[in-house]
């Protein structure tokens, strides 16, 4: 792997500290201690600038190491000591950021999310066609966040960089259908959160090449410096979920970035 100091400015603050990596979540579906070898690994890795949380289930918490506490993602409805956030189906009250996840179809939820002090969620994939919603509601999820200045996380079908057609999950004969790519969602979330309107052409981008990378980020005739870019990470798209890390980072370079 290359070192992470040829990344390009824009590109490296989009990726920062950017996957929460959810190993044992399908479809990689791996035991609990395989996920923790393996996040252990990427901790000490060459890309370990992209990783973020270890994502886990409350119920496996007692299984998860110590030493990754403040460093963990617990699904849960209730607070957790040893996270550093919790993801849940509806607002808890905790001592750190809680990610709600929101219904695409049910936006006005937001103003409820808001209202209790926590982030929004969306699920932007899933193990069927019929799981991954279409991009106009993707963009309009992402719209509605950017308009109330909410926080959100993405998690579901986010292996891959760009927009594409891919087999759902690792079996051979495993049914395909148009994913949605990480850049993606990150280029149209940052252009919301500096005013951007028109962000489905973002969401719906098929061709890699719309997208490029220097001390600033492009796509097409737009483009974002990498202040602007630190800014809507840090301020708005959070991170995303991954059930792999090894798989985002493989597909980045085959796209011959400045990666």
């Amino acid at each position: 792997m290359q070192e992470s100091t040829t990344v390009a400015p824009a590109l490296r603050a989009l990726l920062e500290s950017l996957i929460d990596y959810a190993g044992v979540f399908p479809p990689a579906g791996l035991s609990l201690e395989t996920a923790v070898c393996n996040y252990g690994d990427y901790r000490n890795g060459k890309y370990s600038w992209m990783l973020r949380s270890f994502v886990i289930g409350a119920a496996e918490m007692p299984r998860v190491p110590k030493s990754f506490d403040g460093s963990l993602a617990v699904l849960a409805e209730a607070d957790e000591t040893r996270a550093a956030s919790i993801e849940s189906k509806g607002v808890v009250s905790a001592q750190r950021p809680v990610y709600c996840e929101v219904s695409i179809d049910k936006l006005s939820d937001l103003d409820v999310v808001k209202q209790a002090g926590c982030f929004a969620k969306i699920r932007t994939g899933g193990l069927k066609p019929e799981a991954i919603p279409p991009a106009q509601n993707v963009a309009a999820f992402i719209a509605a966040c950017a308009e109330r200045r909410l926080p959100f996380k993405a998690t579901a079908g986010l292996h891959h960089p760009i927009r594409a057609v891919y087999p759902l999950t690792y079996e051979p004969e495993a049914p395909q259908a148009v994913m949605h790519g990480f850049l993606n969602v990150l280029m149209a979330s940052a252009f919301a959160w500096h005013g951007e309107q028109e962000i489905e052409p973002i969401v719906s981008e098929m061709d890699p090449s719309a997208f490029s990378f220097d001390e600033r980020a492009h796509w097409r005739n737009k483009s974002l410096d990498v202040s602007q870019i630190s800014q809507a990470r840090h301020r708005f798209i959070h991170s995303i979920g991954s059930c792999s890390f090894d798989e985002p980072v493989h597909e980045l370079q085959a796209l011959k970035l400045p990666f």
